[in-house]
């Protein structure tokens, strides 16, 4: 059986992959910053998810995702990604189109979700064979 992770925690995992991304390492002030939360309640947060397994905190405070962790950040991230893409492909604008999707992706089942990535996926390749 799936364990259901929190969108919260999905947030959290989904910002520590792309900040590392981004500036190479992660501390709790960086998620601090792109939230705005308090240092207390990510401080919380980070000690329940070391405590599940899903991050590891270095004695210099470097945050780093598990496997566990890094999978459910790259499931969201993927997710996100594509659902903004279509609602883009459909007209949306692009800040509307990302708010849009942050919200989406935490709820859409995976079948929804598969379909609409082979819809994107057969429509990218219907336009790049147009172009030939």
């Amino acid at each position: 059986m799936k364990m259901k992770i929190q969108q919260s925690a999905e947030d959290y995992f989904e910002t520590i992959y792309l900040l590392k991304k981004r500036k190479g390492s992660v501390r709790a002030i960086d998620i601090v910053n792109e939230f705005g939360f308090s240092k207390p309640t990510v401080s919380i947060a980070l000690k329940k998810f070391r405590e599940n397994g899903f991050v590891t905190v270095d004695s210099a405070g470097q945050i780093d995702l598990t496997d566990a962790g890094l999978a459910i950040a790259k499931n969201i991230y993927e997710k996100h990604r594509i659902i903004a893409e279509v609602l883009m492909s459909l007209g949306v604008d692009e800040d509307t189109a990302y708010a849009d999707a942050c919200r989406m992706e935490h709820c859409i089942s995976d079948t929804s979700f598969a379909a609409i990535k082979n819809h994107l996926h057969t429509m990218q390749k219907k336009k790049a064979q147009t172009k030939d």
